[in-house]
């Protein structure tokens, strides 16, 4: 039991000294521009057309489960603003970075993990590269910039699969419907969900490079570590939401 206290306490802290790596890092040349527009394409473009799928289903399926319930109530008129607030608030910024812990941090710890057992970021270091520069500081930049504008077109997509789903059950104009959703919203709804997904992005980026960038010696370590980085960076979207609704409460 101390042992199993111990080893997870001495893990915590190689996580923080490696979080921490980042921002000294990030500051010192070489830049590796090339390789950083590189990962924002492959997390970025890459992760459009899941996150397009995933929004439109997130805006539809909101819209005809709660649809019922205010008919009943008479208050069907609130349906666009309730939509978009769910959406843009939690549902989507939530949802979208758990798909975005599942396909990116995973990619990363599988691929940095391949290339740790391969010996690839010791030929690097030999080389006098930088590896930590190279792999993880592009990466996890990448994530920290290109999570919350998914999130974004995740909220737009998410709209439209809203406006899709009154009209299934109605006749409702796309310009009245926008207006409403407009009406509806103000800064302290957008500003918090939009800082908490700079640290969703982070936290995916981080975990994942952590964990491929550690990967133990043999193949195994490889699955092991694209397993754990999705798990743990789930986890930590989670907490971080949870953290985030606990300050905007108390601030807003």
């Amino acid at each position: 039991m101390i042992l199993s206290l111990k080893n997870t306490f001495a893990q915590i802290g190689d996580v923080t000294l490696f979080a921490k790596r980042f921002f000294k890092e990030v500051f010192i040349p070489p830049y590796e521009a090339k390789e950083f527009l590189k990962q924002c394409y492959i997390i970025g473009y890459k992760s459009l057309p899941l996150v397009a799928i995933t929004g439109f289903i997130m805006g539809l399926v909101l819209t005809i489960q709660s649809r019922p319930t205010l008919v009943t109530f008479g208050a069907e008129s609130w349906l666009p603003g309730m939509v978009a607030l769910s959406l843009i608030r939690e549902i989507a910024p939530v949802i979208t970075a758990l798909i975005c812990a599942g396909k990116i941090s995973s990619g990363i710890g599988a691929e940095l993990g391949s290339m740790k057992v391969t010996e690839q970021i010791d030929a690097m270091e030999v080389s006098a590269i930088n590896p930590y520069n190279y792999l993880v500081v592009t990466r996890i930049l990448a994530c920290t910039l290109m999570v919350p504008l998914l999130v974004i077109f995740a909220d737009a997509i998410g709209i439209i699969g809203g406006y899709a789903g009154i009209n299934i059950h109605g006749d409702v104009n796309f310009y009245r419907y926008l207006t409403q959703i407009i009406q509806s919203l103000e800064f302290s709804d957008l500003i918090p969900a939009t800082i908490k997904t700079f640290f969703f992005g982070y936290f995916i980026g981080m975990i994942g490079c952590y964990k491929g960038f550690n990967a133990a010696n043999g193949t195994e370590s490889v699955g092991r570590a694209a397993n754990s980085a999705v798990v743990t960076a789930s986890l930590s979207i989670f907490i971080i939401d949870m953290v985030a609704v606990q300050l905007t409460d108390l601030i807003y």
